[in-house]
């Protein structure tokens, strides 16, 4: 079968699509003939060697993917040849066949776009967590959303409307605020003046909670319009910096900021992590969240792709079609 292939840790232009044998499904896992595999920014850092995990060399990168159950392995229950399901593994997505843990899958609704389902995965399961758990949201608060018209920026402001949050999308340029605004955002602002704006929308109080997927200079403004007993989600660092957090700031303001690893929970929270994605396709079924594909595009231009990614030049959620 064919798939992407990182050889060695370095440019993404050295990711080269080939003929890889075929998964087999072992204990505990299925293998999904892939219909989508959805394209994340952690798959960049992780073929470049900037990522947590090192993976053994050669790997095929992909850590999200929808489509249907080839195969069934020993002690799976649940799932049958035939069955269309969306899935979450560490490796192996950008492929046209994946063996993944059966406890890491679930059935897609009826009718199901497989790209939505990628976003539901990662972008959407992200946010949700974040939101959720991690920032414990509360209606009639005020959620700062950086990046706003990224895949997991639109759904941390849709995911935040549904919990009754008064959602400020921040977004680079016009064309990016107006698909925050589409997304549901109350208010939409630009980075230029953060701390300023943010302190003009809130009346001085500032923001209950922030999702950070930039870093950078945007966190750094985060720093200092938080409000009282508010919420600093550090998500990401999409701007290319991983600043540094004068404490001073916690100490007088009383904020918290709080890490989001969201590949962590998946793995120490399996149980919360099941429901939250009912929780998630639900809200999809019902029409309460509904992703942005910007766009679908085949195996061979991952590597342009993943670029488009990493500049911070997309906008929604990117998918591979095998």
């Amino acid at each position: 079968m064919k798939a992407i292939v990182c050889k060695e840790f370095g440019p993404l232009d050295d990711l080269v699509l080939d003929d890889v044998p075929e998964p087999q499904a072992g204990k505990g896992q299925i293998v999904i003939g892939i219909e989508a595999a959805g394209v994340n920014y952690p798959d960049g850092l992780l073929v470049q060697g900037l990522y947590q995990m090192k993976p053994d060399r050669p790997f095929t990168p992909g850590m999200e993917v929808a489509g249907t159950v080839a195969a069934v392995g020993e002690g799976v229950t649940g799932f049958s040849v035939g069955d269309r399901v969306a899935g979450k593994g560490g490796l192996g997505g950008y492929a046209e066949k994946v063996a993944m843990p059966a406890s890491q899958c679930f059935k897609m609704p009826a009718g199901m776009d497989p790209a939505d389902a990628c976003a539901l995965m990662v972008a959407y399961g992200t946010s949700h967590h974040a939101l959720k758990q991690r920032a414990a949201l509360q209606s009639g608060e005020t959620l700062v959303v950086f990046g706003a018209s990224g895949a997991t920026g639109i759904a941390a402001v849709q995911i935040g409307k549904i919990m009754g949050a008064r959602v400020i999308g921040v977004a680079s340029t016009e064309e990016k605020r107006q698909l925050a605004k589409a997304a549901g955002a109350d208010e939409v602002i630009g980075y230029d003046n953060l701390k300023d704006d943010v302190k003009a929308l809130t009346g001085g109080k500032g923001a209950d909670v922030c999702y950070d997927v930039v870093g950078g200079d945007a966190f750094h403004a985060a720093s200092r319009f938080m409000a009282r007993n508010g919420r600093l989600l550090v998500i990401g660092f999409a701007g290319g910096e991983i600043p540094k957090l004068p404490v001073n700031l916690t100490l007088v303001k009383e904020y918290s900021v709080v890490g989001v690893f969201w590949g962590n929970f998946t793995m120490h929270e399996p149980d919360v992590y099941a429901q939250n994605m009912d929780e998630l396709f639900g809200w999809y079924a019902s029409g309460k969240v509904k992703p942005l594909i910007e766009g679908r595009y085949p195996l061979a231009e991952a590597a342009e792709v993943l670029k488009r990614v990493l500049g911070r030049g997309a906008t929604g959620k990117i998918v591979l079609t095998p």
